[in-house]
């Protein structure tokens, strides 16, 4: 494939987070980098296919992804999968038998099974499959890494991420898969920690992997406390401690919040302490007294990621940023959750007050989250917020107790609790 050569594109879907895509590659097909070739939607508007000016563009469409790749397969360097989770492995499985390299969405599925099915799917692709998670190429965090490398902060002792994003009740409406954790037999397990937010999760999972630059820990145990605050299935704010490659992480991630966009990455080491805000801020505390600033510039998620792809399938780099081998840990790590949690907690009525937004959406706002999650990153101290008083600290899971995943939820999926609340 020459340098100059327009990666020749197709794109399962227009809406949800699809447009962005195809917004992106109508952005880089205007600096000759890309070119879309053909796209798919079962239940797409006319008014949608219009915005993205698909006729005048040459673009073809289809009703379905199966007819698009058996009309269009050889035609592609690339076919780019944002599709909600329950369809990535069917749909990845789909493209890579037909030769088609694959940009897949985060997370390619959070049921560690079949991530294991998908890994060995992509072992006969005719390139590996990139995971659409943002921020691992980011300039700013691959210099502090390498820095870490070389040893100049000193082991790492400790990480910590507190992630808010508050969302009404009406983000879970949007569509029958928001919020749950089953859909009939299949692991859906949507919320924050394993979907939204999940792109920070996998960063502090960065963080302290140290077998090269581009490398993940390995989670060996969690504990976690899942609450619901929302009318929902699944959780929507989640207290998680974990041993990864060693080293201890705690993470505090919610939608049931006040903040509406809060990310905040924390890496102690024996010499600095690294803040890091993705595509914002970063600095080092250094333990003599020093303050390092660290320029972290916007960075374009969509576009940046899809050309360090074009990059490897031009054969300019060795592999994509992220395999679905690297989702490994993250994938552990949200199912573990549930393991130790148990349960999900409704939160106790006097620890939630209702806001709006837009003036009309139903918010449920936890009271002094804020202080309750700093308190747990910075000192261990699990809160109690639900109705039922729950052992102050939960049980250990391991990568072992896996297993037992779909027994949990299944118990989880069955109480009365949550049909009350739920339903």
């Amino acid at each position: 494939m020459s340098k100059k050569t327009p990666i020749r594109i197709g794109i399962i879907g227009l809406g949800g987070y699809a447009n962005t895509h195809h917004h992106a590659v109508l952005r880089l097909e205007a600096q000759n980098e890309a070119r879309l070739v053909c796209t798919c939607d079962p239940i797409i508007s006319a008014s949608e296919k219009l915005s993205l000016n698909l006729s005048n563009r040459g673009v073809a469409f289809f009703d379905h992804y199966r007819s698009m790749l058996q009309a269009y397969a050889h035609k592609l360097d690339l076919i780019v999968i944002p599709t909600p989770l329950a369809l990535h492995a069917e749909m990845h499985r789909a493209c890579v038998e037909a030769g088609i390299p694959c940009y897949l969405e985060k997370p390619p599925t959070l049921d560690e099974s079949e991530l294991e099915h998908m890994i060995e799917t992509d072992c006969s692709a005719k390139k590996k499959t990139l995971v659409g998670f943002n921020y691992i190429i980011e300039p700013a965090r691959l210099a502090i890494k390498q820095r870490m490398l070389a040893g100049e902060f000193g082991a790492i002792q400790s990480s910590s991420f507190l992630g808010f994003w508050r969302r009404p009740n009406t983000y879970f409406q949007r569509n029958n898969w928001s919020g749950r954790l089953l859909i009939g037999n299949q692991l859906v397990l949507d919320s924050c920690f394993g979907n939204a937010l999940s792109h920070f999760v996998h960063n502090l999972l960065f963080w302290v992997g140290d077998r090269s630059l581009i490398s993940w820990g390995t989670t060996t145990e969690v504990r976690a406390r899942l609450y619901r605050a929302h009318a929902i299935e699944g959780a929507d704010t989640f207290f998680v401690e974990a041993l990864v490659s060693g080293v201890q992480l705690r993470l505090v991630v919610s939608h049931a919040c006040r903040e509406s966009e809060v990310n905040t990455e924390t890496v102690v080491c024996e010499r600095a302490t690294i803040l890091y805000e993705a595509g914002n801020a970063g600095e080092i505390i250094w333990n003599d007294g020093r303050q390092e600033a660290v320029n972290v510039d916007p960075f374009d998620t969509p576009i940046m990621n899809h050309l360090d792809h074009y990059r490897y399938l031009r054969g300019e780099t060795e592999r994509p940023s992220i395999t679905l081998e690297d989702c490994r840990s993250f994938v552990h790590l949200n199912g573990l959750t549930y393991i130790s949690s148990e349960t999900i907690e409704n939160v106790a009525p006097e620890h939630i007050t209702l806001e709006h937004d837009n003036g009309s959406a139903d918010v449920p706002i936890i009271a002094d989250l804020i202080n309750h999650g700093q308190r747990f990153l910075s000192q261990g101290i699990w809160p109690n917020l639900g109705i039922r008083q729950l052992a102050c600290r939960p049980g250990t899971a391991k990568p072992s107790d896996l297993t037992r995943l779909r027994e949990v939820l299944a118990e989880m999926t069955s109480s009365s609790e949550l049909v009350a609340s739920f339903r």
